[in-house]
């Protein structure tokens, strides 16, 4: 049948208008066959043009809607609840993107930004002509989470979600929960340790009953879809019962003849391979690095809780949603850069932090005494040349804090910044503020000009060129220089490339959209958090988690869900099962599957995401895409072409 289009020309305050003549797009395109209404409107996202298309559909009995506007990331959702409420099928309703495509690419070519916005709108039309109506794909959903990630957004993400009354099973790869924040004392902004922080929120979890802690534990395959993950986690034990003789483990811990680096201290102290990270990290209870451990029983003469005959065990569990909460790694400089490895007295800046608390009455660093404190910023940030282009946000504030604390526990400490420019943003430049007042001596250099590292006569050196005295070349005689480094992606997570997550251009967790959709990935079920999709200071991991809670809570609330019906689909009869199909498709959406005297391929509508790579490795052409058929791409196609 010859269907009833509407099409709407939005000019997007100026975005559009200012670069493609939207009068002459719409009396290019009112009278082609199909189009039956042709409007401009300033804001076709705005409340009132939204009901004047309600109205339109509503009077003119429409079948279709075409609406030429910004990126559909940003608005298909609005305008396809625009259509439903009008009773029309959403999939009538197709989207013509010309200001990302058109007005913003040809903003130095009116005419030929108008002309690309014509084919654009006319290529739309014919594919609404074409389109046809949906229904969404229903599928049970199980009403439980897994949340992968035992940090400070990994817990309150857990803690809400049992507040919603969903079953929770957080998972943490460590033996203890806490995370970064558990190596912290006190906390800028808020000042409260980081122990209080961690004790309240683990006080709090521990005595939930819909919520299981596995720690120890890691994911090592899912299987499944948004509604019904199959998570299979190895745990590895403590070594230790769980009636710990309270009076013998430090004992045990004395005895034991192996000493490695404590990671907890960022390795500038040592522990044994018996170990606990009283009193910061839970649970308050100690366990055998067994990869370390020479098992040569030591321990167990001296603690009856001591036993080595535990064995790791696999444990399966199945989730309707996932939420990743893995965290960040502190960014480690180069052999060299600005001295680390090379000169005694360079530590990075979470290492200085545990020197402040490691330290009582002087502050005192392999034997002595600390002075002169000089902080040199964007260490593993802003790179020049390097991979980290990003600003890690948290670092300006978390160095200057630690200096005024280090002021305010120590006495007589002079505090020298070496900076890119200060980037305390909100509340946190009061703490800039103070620090000024108290007497700490800011300099500037600029990106391509770093402060230098020097050894002259035994004494390290740093100099720089000061922007904000002109250029003047000043040096500082340092006791301990604390480089101050940003956050990085996990060098390990490997269970992020397990549920096959994208990444950024910087590496950490990517969502669907920063502003629109910050939680959500493209794997349908799995959500993220915290600082695994980017540096976050703790309330900004917080906040996002509660946002991450929310969104999965929704996938498992009411125990069904609808699916996109945009899927592949197989024509069994052409179909030799070649597996080519399988080989591209980065879902694992395509199966094997016999079709009465032969091996077909079959599509898992739960899991395809319609990406369309499977379409063009087919050699006999037996997988098409619905709403996106070869008849409807051809005719896009054929109306681009004019």
């Amino acid at each position: 049948m010859n269907k009833k289009i509407g099409v709407y020309i939005c000019h997007c305050g100026g975005n559009i208008s200012d670069y493609v003549d939207v009068e002459i797009v719409k009396q290019s395109i009112e009278n082609d066959e199909g189009v039956f209404l042709a409007k401009t409107t300033m804001f076709a996202c705005g409340d009132a043009n939204q009901k004047e298309m309600v109205d339109d559909i509503k009077r003119n009995q429409l079948d279709g809607v075409v609406v030429a506007s910004c990126s559909p990331k940003l608005h298909l959702t609005t305008f396809r609840a625009v259509t439903e409420r009008a009773g029309l099928n959403k999939y009538n309703y197709v989207h013509a993107n010309i200001r990302e495509q058109a007005s913003w690419a040809h903003s130095d070519d009116k005419t030929g930004a108008t002309e690309t916005a014509i084919r654009l709108v006319k290529a739309a039309v014919a594919k609404a002509a074409l389109a046809k109506s949906l229904n969404p794909y229903i599928i049970t959903s199980k009403k439980a989470i897994a949340v992968i990630g035992g940090g400070i957004a990994g817990m309150r993400a857990a803690i809400e979600l049992s507040d919603m009354g969903c079953p929770v099973t957080l998972i943490e790869r460590e033996h203890f929960i806490g995370g970064r924040v558990a190596q912290w004392n006190l906390l800028f902004t808020t000042r409260e340790t980081g122990k209080e922080v961690i004790t309240k929120l683990y006080n709090d979890l521990i005595g939930r009953d819909n919520i299981t802690l596995l720690t120890g534990s890691e994911v090592i395959s899912s299987t499944g879809c948004i509604g019904d993950f199959k998570l299979k986690i190895n745990k590895i034990p403590r070594y230790i019962k769980e009636e710990c003789h309270k009076g013998k483990h430090q004992e045990a811990i004395n005895v034991c003849p192996v000493v490695v680096a404590d990671n907890f201290n960022f390795d500038i102290t040592d522990r044994k391979a018996i170990y606990h990270n009283f009193p910061s990290e839970y649970p308050q209870e100690p366990v055998i690095d067994i990869k370390n451990c020479t098992r040569c029983g030591e321990c167990e003469k001296i603690c009856p809780s001591v036993d080595f005959s535990m064995k790791e065990e696999t444990i399966e569990i199945n989730v309707g949603s996932v939420l990743m909460a893995t965290g960040f790694d502190s960014y480690t400089p180069s052999i060299g850069e600005f001295g680390y490895n090379n000169f005694e007295n360079v530590v990075t800046l979470p290492q200085f932090k545990r020197i402040i608390e490691l330290n009582d009455r002087k502050l005192i660093f392999k034997g002595k005494e600390i002075k002169n404190i000089a902080y040199i910023y964007c260490v593993g940030s802003r790179q020049v040349e390097g991979e980290n282009k990003y600003c890690s946000r948290y670092c300006c504030t978390s160095a200057i804090f630690a200096a005024i604390h280090t002021k305010n526990k120590f006495k007589n400490i002079n505090n020298y910044h070496f900076t890119r420019g200060i980037r305390t943003y909100g509340k946190q430049e009061v703490l800039y503020h103070e620090s000024l007042k108290g007497g700490d001596i800011y300099m500037q250099a600029y990106e391509d000009d770093p402060p230098l590292v020097l050894k002259e006569e035994g004494k390290t050196i740093v100099r720089i060129n000061d922007i904000l005295t002109s250029k003047r070349e000043l040096s500082v005689e340092t006791d301990l220089l604390v480089l101050v480094t940003g956050m990085v992606p996990r060098a390990d997570n490997s269970v992020a490339t397990l549920f096959k997550l994208p990444r950024g251009r910087d590496g950490f967790l990517n969502e669907i959209h920063m502003k629109l959709r910050p939680v959500e990935t493209v794997i349908d079920g799995v959500t993220i958090c915290g600082a695994c999709q980017g540096p976050k200071n703790i309330m900004e991991s917080v906040n996002s988690a509660l946002s991450a809670a929310t969104k999965s809570f929704s996938y498992v609330s009411k125990g069904e869900l609808e699916l996109e019906p945009i899927v592949a689909k197989i024509e069994r009869d052409r179909c030799t099962w070649c597996g080519d199909c399988a080989a591209a498709c980065p879902f694992d959406a395509v199966r094997m599957i016999k079709d009465e005297k032969k091996d077909v391929a079959a599509i898992n509508n739960s899991v395809c995401k319609g990406c369309g790579m499977c379409l063009p490795v087919c050699q006999v052409n037996a997988i098409n895409l619905v709403a996106y058929s070869d008849k409807e791409i051809e005719s896009m196609i054929d109306a681009l072409a004019g």
